[in-house]
C-alpha cells in the first residue's frame, strides 16, 4: 500500500455577492408595511428594514420584468421584543399566473433573551425566475406579531 500525506490547504473563501438591484428589474407587491418601515429598505438590504402594518400572515411578492437565473438568496429576520415560533416559505415561478416551487419552508424561535436574529443564506441554481414570493406566518401561536425582515437580498443575473 502506498501512503502519501496531504498537505494543509484551509483557505477561508468570503462569499462575495454583487446584489441584484431589485428597483431596477422589478416590482415588489406586500400585503402591508409600516410608513417608516418600508420594504424597499429591506430590498436595499438598509436600515430599519422592513416591517408590517398589521398582524397576521404577510406576503412579499417580487415580480421582475424579465426571466433571472438567481444563484443566491439571503434572508435576514430580527425580533429583539417577542417570543414567538415565526414560519416563512420561499417560493418561485416561472411565470406572473403559473405554478408555484417551493424552495423552502423554515421556522424559527425567536426570544428577546438569546435566539433575536435568523440569518438564512440559500445557493441556489433557479432559470427562468419571474416571480419570488415570501410568505411569513409571524407567530405560530397566532398571536398579534407582526412580521419583520432586516433584508431581503437576491443574486443572480437577467437572461437575455
Amino acid at each position: 500500500m502506498r501512503k502519501s500525506h496531504i498537505s494543509s490547504t484551509t483557505k477561508n473563501v468570503a462569499f462575495e455577492q454583487a446584489w441584484l438591484d431589485l428597483e431596477s428589474y422589478g416590482a415588489v407587491e406586500v400585503t402591508s408595511e409600516e410608513p417608516e418601515y418600508p420594504i424597499e429598505s429591506a430590498l436595499q438590504g438598509e436600515s430599519p428594514g422592513w416591517r408590517a402594518g398589521t398582524s397576521g400572515t404577510q406576503i412579499v411578492r417580487l415580480l421582475l420584468d424579465k426571466p433571472h437565473q438567481l444563484k443566491h438568496i439571503s434572508l435576514v429576520f430580527e425580533d429583539v421584543e417577542n417570543t414567538r415560533t415565526q414560519e416563512f416559505v420561499l417560493r418561485w415561478s416561472p411565470s406572473r399566473d403559473g405554478f408555484f416551487r417551493e424552495i423552502v419552508r423554515q421556522q424559527w424561535n425567536f426570544s428577546p433573551s438569546g435566539s433575536v436574529r435568523e440569518i438564512e443564506n440559500y445557493a441556489v441554481e433557479l432559470s427562468e425566475v419571474l416571480v419570488l414570493e415570501l410568505i411569513i406566518v409571524p407567530d405560530k401561536s397566532y398571536s398579534d406579531a407582526r412580521a419583520s425582515m432586516q433584508s431581503f437580498r437576491l443574486a443572480g443575473e437577467a437572461k437575455t
